[in-house]
């Protein structure tokens, strides 16, 4: 199953829905710990993972009116293990049309849970109860919490008014897209083959697919990718149609200063930006150096790019401390995709919501803002860096750019995307003329260096 995929009740069930509650439940008390959605889930058994991970996100995606929905319910927050297999429930049941099973179904597998688990058993009398209340007053209760905007909107309620703040025209729309999930685009791999060349194989599996960004193609039906024709071969990767804007920005009109553009890659796992880098190298040869962290991380770049046969000098060093890894000839490019809340990607980690905090924000947009101080002396004169984040969040974006300009006068802003908001296929294109379709909230900015 793929990431965001919808849960279909016609689905066998395989593992029985209790146990797979107990799981999910599991992943939910995981995130309120402080521990992301992915690395609690990679604790799943693998056999038991792709459900399991469906049924988080829907329970992820609707945990503000879950929660609404137990405080009308108990008038004490129960244990941890309780609260999370309780609200998980009501996440998944309050309402019958978006449900993934019958609701009565939902409430006797989740009271089945708490039977069979010690830590949950003391409380599956008191869940019971909740429950079959739930049931029989569903409309009032879910009534009752139409008023709060935590349990409307399904967001923190400090998200919801700084998105409010930050994009007081927009930002009811980026809500209601946060809550569907997201499609999956493919990003053509030009070294391989072509956009043509490839729909033609997708038809022939009874795949609709239509054409995005410069390479992209969205499915119309997610599948998982290693199912996909070319996977193996490295025919193509899978990027959200914003984030493929990235190598084009950078690179369209840039000119080396020698035989080959060096560019650098500040913050590179898992790779799909250097990949798309080296992917567009043509008529102009591309030398890319890609910095990653953490070690692990920097060899999913390495195992990226084989799959897609393409190299790149991947170093585990620290961007923000070029004097550990620099050796003094500036680069031409910079792309500095740069850490942040992943407040723009919310539809495919609908964890990120619950996870972050208010004070998320601040801490990160000074990590960007040392990233950029760091690099920006490292681009050559006439060259540029592309900064952009994963965020709707203007702190992470525009005003970042608004302060780094303000301090730096050699340097320009180019013609940018700017904030683009998550589009849930309805409303006005983030970038019409590129053709985006659905896509991640993304920020970007391209800054030229000029002599001082």
């Amino acid at each position: 199953m793929s990431v965001g995929d919808p849960i279909s009740p016609s689905a066998p069930l395989g593992p029985p829905l209790w146990r797979q509650l107990q799981l999910v439940a599991g992943v939910l008390a995981a995130v309120r710990g402080g521990t992301s959605g992915t690395a609690a889930l990679d604790e799943v058994e693998p056999g038991l993972r792709p459900g399991v991970q469906a049924i988080a996100f829907q329970t992820m995606r609707w945990l503000g009116r879950g929660e609404a929905l137990r405080r009308h319910l108990a008038k004490r927050t129960p244990p941890p293990a309780a609260d999370a297999l309780l609200c998980t429930a009501l996440a998944l049941a309050w309402d019958p049309e978006r449900a993934p099973y019958e609701p009565f179904t939902l409430v006797d597998q989740t009271v089945e849970a708490a039977k069979r688990q010690p830590h949950t058993r003391a409380q599956a009398s008191f869940i019971n109860a909740c429950l079959r209340r739930f049931l029989r007053e569903r409309d009032e209760l879910v009534a009752a919490t139409e008023r709060e905007p935590v349990a409307q909107w399904n967001h923190p309620r400090w998200w919801i008014e700084r998105l409010r703040r930050d994009h007081p025209q927009a930002w009811q729309r980026v809500l209601m897209a946060d809550n569907g999930p997201a499609p999956l685009t493919l990003r053509i791999n030009a070294r391989r083959t072509s956009v043509a060349r490839y729909l033609p194989a997708l038809a022939a599996l009874q795949l609709p697919a239509r054409k995005v960004a410069e390479q992209g193609l969205e499915l119309r039906e997610a599948r998982p990718v290693q199912q996909l024709p070319g996977f193996e071969v490295g025919e193509f990767s899978v990027q959200d149609a914003a984030a493929q804007l990235a190598a084009p920005l950078l690179l369209e009109g840039l000119k080396p200063a020698g035989p080959a553009l060096q560019v650098l890659d500040a913050c590179a796992a898992p790779g799909g930006k250097t990949a798309h880098l080296l992917e567009r190298a043509a008529a102009v040869p591309v030398q890319v150096t890609a910095l990653e962290i953490d070690p692990q991380r920097a060899r999913r770049i390495d195992e990226n790019l084989a799959r897609l046969g393409l190299q790149a000098d991947v170093r585990v060093a620290d961007a923000a401390r070029p004097e550990s890894w620099w050796d003094g000839q500036p680069y031409d490019g910079i792309l500095l995709d740069a850490p942040c809340t992943a407040s723009g990607i919310v539809r495919r980690h609908p964890d990120v919501r619950w996870l972050r905090r208010e004070s998320d924000v601040e801490q990160l947009a000074l990590q960007q803002a040392m990233l950029l101080a760091a690099l920006w002396p490292l681009v050559r004169v006439g060259g540029r860096l592309l900064y952009c984040t994963c965020s709707v969040f203007r702190e992470e974006g525009s005003r970042q750019i608004d302060a780094f300009l303000a301090h730096n006068t050699n340097a320009r802003l180019l013609p940018s995307p700017g904030h683009l908001l998550p589009q849930g296929g309805a409303g006005p294109r983030g970038l019409p003329d590129n053709a985006l379709g659905e896509h991640d909230g993304f920020f970007y900015a391209l800054l030229e260096k000029h002599a001082s």
